[in-house]
């Protein structure tokens, strides 16, 4: 229908801002008409044409599929990074929920505070537990997918840091995706040097080595008080005057 197709293509926008163009020359979307409304889970398959496969319930009305899904563009953020081992899941996932929000603001389609007050409340999910390890050891739901979101957090803040705000992480993941894509398979760690390669850094590597094996709980409330993200009955504010500030702006800001 043609709502669907909306859905799509304003989807694909948001990916196509974030990286610069679409990450790869062509996927196929399989729109699955069936069951309840609202969107439901999503997958994506490497090859030579990727494909995405999304479930929708027919009587999805406009503000779920145009203003509240997320879903489809996580998917599509996953074309953008190379299909890779299981231990390193927790970076594609990570990724795909770290980008997906920052590309729909930088698309215009989400506000600021949305993005920022739900980082600040769902991170904590992502924080090693009694008994966990580094992110190649410690495989569950929050580490993968929160985990690695605080992790991509984490690179892109020091990024900027160490580039006096000229680069942040949208800079070496356009590097990365120039180079390689989800169609296939490639190493890790050669992966993560483009991004640094690109950056003049060694942000990402440096993050992987220490933080693959042993746990490292990163400091969210001292984190979100340097950014500006205040956070207070369900809403959050953004203090313009905090000490990383204008490193939060330049993450929201949308690149040329």
């Amino acid at each position: 229908t043609e709502r669907v197709w909306r859905w799509v293509g304003q989807s694909a926008r948001a990916a196509q801002v974030y990286y610069g163009r679409f990450p790869v020359p062509a996927v196929y979307v399989h729109v699955i008409l069936q069951g309840r409304a609202g969107v439901g889970g999503g997958q994506t398959f490497s090859g030579e044409l990727p494909l995405i496969r999304m479930r929708l319930g027919p009587q999805t009305d406009d503000e779920t599929l145009l203003k509240r899904d997320w879903v489809l563009v996580h998917e599509m953020v996953h074309l953008a990074f190379p299909w890779m081992d299981l231990k390193n899941n927790w970076m594609a996932e990570g990724l795909a929920v770290y980008v997906e929000p920052i590309a729909r603001l930088q698309a215009g389609d989400l506000l600021r505070e949305t993005v920022w007050g739900d980082f600040a409340e769902m991170m904590p999910r992502g924080q090693p537990g009694p008994g966990d390890r580094g992110f190649d050891v410690t495989v569950n739901w929050g580490r993968t997918y929160w985990g690695g979101a605080i992790f991509c957090l984490l690179a892109d803040v020091r990024i900027h840091q160490q580039t006096e705000g000229r680069m942040g992480l949208q800079t070496a993941l356009r590097a990365i995706n120039a180079r390689r894509d989800f169609r296939h398979y490639w190493d890790f760690r050669e992966t993560l040097a483009i991004g640094d390669e690109a950056t003049g850094t060694s942000v990402l590597i440096g993050q992987y080595e220490d933080m693959r094996l042993d746990a490292k709980p990163a400091d969210l409330d001292a984190l979100w008080a340097d950014l500006g993200v205040r956070v207070g009955d369900g809403t959050a504010t953004l203090d313009e005057g905090a000490r990383l500030a204008a490193i939060r702006r330049a993450i929201e800001r949308p690149k040329s």
